[in-house]
């Protein structure tokens, strides 16, 4: 018996040596995956930005808004930025100042900044009262370039208007995005920029995972594209419906068209043709076309009292744009954007605007 117990007391100790050593051996690789988790979480934050454009430099700038060179520079250090390209008849360009406005009073002291980048399509836009007009009647206290010769729009090998970069704080571009739309997905960008951004320097940051709420354009599917009367900026478009057609440089008696088609404009009366517009030669004339819409915007340079009929009778007033001053009539005073037609729903109609004031410029005509 007493060999037995022996044996069994010697084999129980057997057992107990193993389990322990089994068990620090799990315990080690435990704790060696845990670490090594561990370096490759750590591993996952660190982003290779290898693939990213570096913000190019604000160059050929004409004027400084609401900053100076010296000014900016020292702004954008260290910050996540927004660089808006726009120019201030753009009705597309408009529709995003809300938000952009909005981001700025929210996240600016967290680290964010807005450049509006200022770059011209028409040449009155390259004027600097015309501009600062424009960002006080938009709310904008965030810096603005006027980029009048386009070098920073080609730095940026930008086409379209509006565009917005984003870039982090060490000046990389992270993001863009063209036109209206993506607004609470570029807000949720700039938030983890901004959470980058404090991780990287050190800085405590309180963290609101909210979203700005405004309500955004619904645009019309079927509506008339953007109408030129700039022979230059219409080229290869056929939007002109008169049969005197587009003459460079003269001017060119437009007579009442004998029909009208969809999506054309008729100029009537005395009009001198430029690259980028139509001026008003006469005292009178007038403009016809047949659109599809909700909303209609003319661009306009000089004083001219517009007379607005809508199928053949003085605009209704369901049908009126925030700028009809009075009844029918719009005073057309600054340069700029003017919002005719404004309703609730995308139908067809036939307007007809009555001009009175010789040099009157027209540019385009904008749908929503």
């Amino acid at each position: 018996m007493k060999s037995e117990i022996k044996a069994a007391l010697i084999l129980g100790i057997v057992i107990a040596i193993g389990l322990g050593i089994t068990s620090t051996a799990l315990s080690t690789l435990d704790e060696k995956s845990e670490t090594v988790n561990i370096q490759d979480t750590n591993s996952l934050t660190k982003i290779n930005k290898s693939g990213f454009k570096i913000v190019p430099d604000l160059v050929g700038i004409a004027y400084y808004l609401n900053t100076t060179p010296e000014e900016l520079k020292n702004q954008i250090k260290d910050k996540v930025v927004l660089y808006d390209i726009w120019t201030y008849s753009c009705i597309n360009c408009v529709r995003t100042l809300p938000y952009i406005t909005a981001w700025d009073d929210k996240y600016a002291d967290q680290g964010f900044l807005v450049v509006g980048i200022h770059s011209p399509e028409f040449e009155f836009e390259k004027n600097p009262e015309n501009v600062k007009m424009a960002i006080d009647k938009h709310g904008i206290d965030y810096p603005v370039v006027m980029d009048n010769d386009m070098e920073t729009w080609k730095a940026f090998e930008n086409r379209y208007w509006p565009r917005k970069y984003l870039a982090d704080h060490e000046g990389y571009i992270r993001y863009d995005h063209i036109g209206e739309g993506g607004y609470q997905e570029t807000e949720k960008i700039i938030q983890k920029l901004l959470e980058e951004r404090a991780s990287s320097l050190g800085i405590k940051m309180a963290t609101d995972a909210s979203l700005v709420e405004i309500d955004e354009f619904e645009h019309t599917m079927f509506r008339t594209p953007e109408l030129y009367f700039g022979h230059k900026f219409a080229q290869n478009r056929n939007q002109l419906g008169s049969d005197e057609g587009f003459q460079p440089g003269k001017i060119v008696i437009y007579s009442e068209p004998n029909k009208i088609d969809l999506h054309k404009f008729y100029p009537i009366g005395e009009w001198k043709n430029y690259e980028d517009s139509m001026e008003l030669v006469s005292e009178n004339g007038s403009i016809k076309l047949l659109y599809n819409a909700k909303e209609v915007n003319v661009v306009t340079e000089n004083n001219a009292e517009l007379e607005i009929f809508l199928d053949e009778e003085p605009l209704p007033s369901k049908y009126a744009g925030k700028d009809i001053t009075s009844e029918n009539k719009l005073t057309v005073s600054e340069a700029g954007l003017y919002n005719i037609i404004n309703s609730e729903t995308s139908s067809s109609h036939t307007m007809e605007i009555k001009v009175q004031g010789q040099g009157f410029q027209i540019f385009t005509f904008t749908f929503g």
